[in-house]
């Protein structure tokens, strides 16, 4: 038997691209990040999900709170889903850190990087995938939603098509995206990577 994980990626904030929120709290979603979580839920309301566990940070728990709704399920709070503890880089921007070395380090070679005073990619990369191997067994033949952050779910994805943890900045996990995985005991197989859906554009917006 086996288990389907939908790995989904909280909708977006002001600080996507911009700055390390880390687990810095009340990092929210804004206009378009709702949008994104409403689009989501839309998205996944014929999915068969029997559990959804979302990290504790106020972004995912806004992104899964319409689909749970939804669905009718209750959020199951998981600290497996945490964001990577950034540190000393939590709420610096792109801007400020580019001149570090060991930021550089981290984007080139990230398995031998550790944000100062914070957790590396090889802490995060196992207890996603604990946590994802203990679900398996929990909710075998199930599907079941894991809401979290972009480099937790790029970690865990790495696992399971055995790729380097240096090649992260080689794909993209999007804001609000899916990315699919079904697991069995002694096998797993990537079935979706980094999927957003067609957004409706806005009304009244031009080109």
């Amino acid at each position: 038997m086996s288990a389907v994980f939908l790995l989904v990626r909280h909708a977006t904030n002001d600080l996507v691209d911009k700055a390390i929120a880390g687990r810095a709290p009340g990092v929210r979603l804004n206009a378009e990040g709702q949008r994104q979580a409403q689009h989501l839920a839309d998205r996944l309301r014929t999915a068969p999900i029997a559990a959804i566990y979302v990290s504790p940070l106020e972004r995912a728990l806004e992104t899964v709170a319409p689909l749970a709704a939804r669905l009718r399920l209750e959020p199951r709070i998981s600290k497996e889903l945490h964001e990577i503890d950034c540190g000393g880089w939590t709420g610096k921007t792109f801007q400020e850190l580019n001149p570090d070395p060991e930021w550089r380090l981290w984007i080139t070679r990230r398995t031998g990087a550790r944000p100062p005073r914070g957790e590396s990619i090889v802490e995060a990369q196992r207890r996603a995938v604990d946590f994802i191997m203990r679900l398996r067994r929990e909710h075998d033949g199930a599907t079941v939603a894991l809401v979290s952050h972009g480099d937790v779910i790029k970690a865990a994805l790495a696992h399971f098509l055995r790729m380097s943890l240096d090649a992260l900045e080689s794909f993209d996990i999007a804001p609000a995206s899916v990315s699919a995985i079904r697991v069995g005991a002694q096998w797993a197989q990537v079935k979706l990577v980094n999927d957003t859906g067609a957004l409706p554009r806005a009304r009244g917006s031009v080109g």
